[in-house]
């Protein structure tokens, strides 16, 4: 637990509040358990807040809708607990903070999530749990530059966290309703919803993830029955679908990396199976990102970079390129690859890239931008603008690691310079190219999956 801010317990106040940013769920959920520890110690009862604003710049029919569709489950998970949720949608992009500032008021205390998210301004005690990732961010000080440095430290703290959170227990229940102050989502009215809300209506929902609790679940285990045997083996080929496709739900907080650990590892052991690769993308790999994102200066800029990086994308900034293309170009699938072209259509429509082909799809922008500076900021703009997995410090990462974040020199080429490059030949090689654009054809003209 971090404390923001120097503000004092408010005295005479009527509940504890969890201000619910980033981890949308009741189960294993560190922050939530913290809130109905103090609300506990305090003997008072325990409220939940959520917020979803329009004024976030990339704020869409996508993302509102992926959150929305969390709600009415999340609502019902906590009233059975015995917690009062209240959420609310502003509708548009200023105003006045009044309903927010009426729920902050009686707040003796307001527990949140560590997270990306600029720090609220308030006049009560701010506390933020560090609870997403399974060993927490400030368990390791300082940054680490390499999985090779992080993961021997990740490995020698897991057996103290890889363990299956504590029941949440509330002693004292509220009894207020709220009126006035909360916004109710059902699964009947989230289109209205989103269709009031001053956002860009052009990022239509996506042809494939539904959002929320329950398609997390469903995911996971899809993933536990039909894919992890095989993951080891197939994880790059995007045609076999093997990966979990749970980042959606990492991303917004429907699911825990504890509680996919500890389920990968009972069904591992339970089957005779390896989780070991996987286990190590989404332990190692990912909480090396949240380590980046803690103690880097900056997460969009090209400055945080390697020595060895920003001096050979230096080097080559004059190389030749050919052909250039801009942001509209890039975001229209109008390039020249129809590999590439497919990686941007998925991303599109599906709001997500398949891992091993986003990595070509990063590294083509690379080539095909007039600078360095200008192809990073595409790919930022353009996951920003559509990825259910972006504005995420793995988004962020991954990204830069085409730039040679957390990786190391190859062999000099023209544009690269010494970063890893990557090919078409390379990636008709080791996948089948032609079925991922077959698939990505019929999700297009089809709007339905071809796997379905």
């Amino acid at each position: 637990m971090r404390l923001l801010n120097d503000r004092p317990v408010r005295t005479g106040a009527k509940y504890v509040l969890y201000w619910c940013r980033w981890n949308r769920r009741a189960e294993a959920n560190y922050a939530l358990l913290h809130a109905a520890e103090v609300a506990n110690r305090m003997d008072l009862p325990l409220v939940v807040y959520e917020r979803l604003s329009c004024a976030y710049p990339t704020a869409c029919d996508r993302f509102h809708t992926f959150v929305l569709e969390g709600v009415p489950h999340f609502q019902a998970q906590l009233r059975k607990l015995g917690i009062p949720y209240i959420f609310q949608l502003p509708r548009r992009k200023t105003g006045r903070d009044e309903l927010r500032d009426a729920v902050l008021r009686d707040a003796a205390v307001v527990v949140t999530d560590d997270c990306l998210r600029a720090t609220p301004q308030m006049d009560v005690r701010l506390e933020a749990v560090d609870g997403s990732c399974i060993v927490p961010v400030s368990a390791i000080p300082g940054r680490s530059y390499a999985a090779y440095s992080i993961r021997p430290k990740i490995h020698r703290l897991l057996p103290k966290y890889l363990k299956a959170a504590p029941a949440l227990e509330i002693r004292r229940r509220s009894r207020e309703r709220f009126e006035g102050l909360h916004t109710e989502v059902t699964a009947q009215n989230i289109a209205s919803l989103v269709a009031e809300c001053e956002i860009d209506h052009g990022v239509r929902a996506s042809t494939t993830f539904r959002g929320g609790r329950l398609a997390a679940e469903a995911c996971l285990q899809r993933f536990l029955q039909e894919r992890l045997r095989r993951y080891a083996r197939d994880k790059n080929e995007p045609a076999l679908h093997a990966t979990s496709d749970l980042s959606p739900y990492l991303h917004y907080g429907h699911i825990g990396a504890l509680e996919v650990a500890l389920a990968v590892c009972e069904h591992a052991a339970a089957h005779k199976l390896i989780a070991a690769e996987f286990l190590e993308e989404l332990i190692v790999r990912r909480e090396l990102a949240h380590n980046f994102a803690r103690y880097a200066p900056r997460l969009d800029s090209l400055e945080v970079l390697p020595d060895w990086a920003r001096k050979t994308i230096e080097e080559h900034s004059r190389d030749p390129r050919d052909p250039v293309y801009g942001r509209e170009q890039f975001e229209e699938a109008g390039t020249h690859d129809d590999l590439w072209n497919a990686t941007q259509k998925e991303l599109v429509l599906r709001g997500k890239i398949h891992g091993y082909y986003r990595m070509y799809w990063g590294k083509k922008i690379i080539e095909w931008s007039a600078s360095a500076q200008e192809a990073h900021a595409t790919m930022l703009w353009l996951h920003d603008r559509y990825a259910l997995d972006g504005d995420d410090p793995n988004t962020y990462t991954n990204i830069l690691w085409c730039f040679g974040l957390h990786d190391r020199p190859w062999p000099e080429r023209p544009i690269y310079g010494t970063i890893r490059s990557m090919v078409r030949s390379g990636m008709e090689r080791k996948t089948d190219v032609h079925a991922y654009i077959r698939e990505i054809q019929y999700l297009e003209s089809t709007g339905k999956e071809l796997t379905t």
